[in-house]
């Protein structure tokens, strides 16, 4: 049997945008998760900015942390969004099977990007960065760091979790509507983690 499934994107997204129905106020609670949790990563890097702005012995960061590697990592991220935005349109088009596809392709971005986080985090270990002390200045530079980045982490942890259900559940149903309602949702958050880790990449490793 084809795997192909035939649907009008026009009547159903025409559907899904009334403010009455559960996919829009699926969007609406997506939406005010992501504002609050934007003030959150934004109290942590103003944090960060004002203590690192008020040390006299504050590390260059570019000397210390692995630069070339966090920017493949940031590279994987934005190629997962891309990903992401490939299997919403492969939905919206009828098709589950690449659907699927860039959906996995997508988890297996933020997997690997987790992947090379706990490598950064063991290395930078071994050389003695730690949450109370920094063998190149300011102790508070490995607090700061371990926090932020590991804040992050855990978005990108619940999000490969959150998009692996979202595959279970394509896998098992062919409601094509449902799941391109379901896919957005996770979407936005997915693209979400993306954006700030640009800006942790930015402020942590590049300023």
């Amino acid at each position: 049997m084809s795997d192909v499934i035939t649907i009008e994107p026009p009547k159903t997204m025409e559907q899904a945008e009334s403010p009455l129905t559960p996919e829009s106020w699926g969007k609406l609670g997506m939406w005010v998760f992501l504002a609050g949790d934007a003030m959150g990563f934004g109290v942590l890097l103003a944090g960060y900015g004002a203590m690192r702005a008020a040390s006299a012995d504050w590390p260059n960061p570019a000397n210390h942390l692995g630069i070339q590697l966090t920017a493949f990592m940031t590279f994987l991220l934005i190629c997962s969004s891309v990903t992401m935005v490939k299997s919403l349109e492969s939905i919206k088009k009828g098709s589950r099977s690449r659907m699927k596809l860039f959906l996995f392709l997508t988890i297996l971005g933020g997997a690997t990007f987790l992947g090379l986080q706990a490598y950064e985090w063991t290395h930078l270990i071994d050389r003695g960065l730690n949450l109370y002390g920094n063998p190149w200045g300011a102790s508070l530079f490995g607090t700061t760091f371990f926090i932020i980045t590991g804040f992050h982490g855990l978005h990108v942890t619940a999000g490969v979790i959150y998009l692996s259900c979202i595959l279970a559940y394509a896998s098992r149903r062919q409601d094509p509507a449902r799941n391109y309602m379901l896919a957005e949702i996770a979407g936005l958050y997915w693209h979400f983690v993306d954006l700030v880790w640009i800006m942790v990449f930015t402020f942590v490793y590049l300023l």
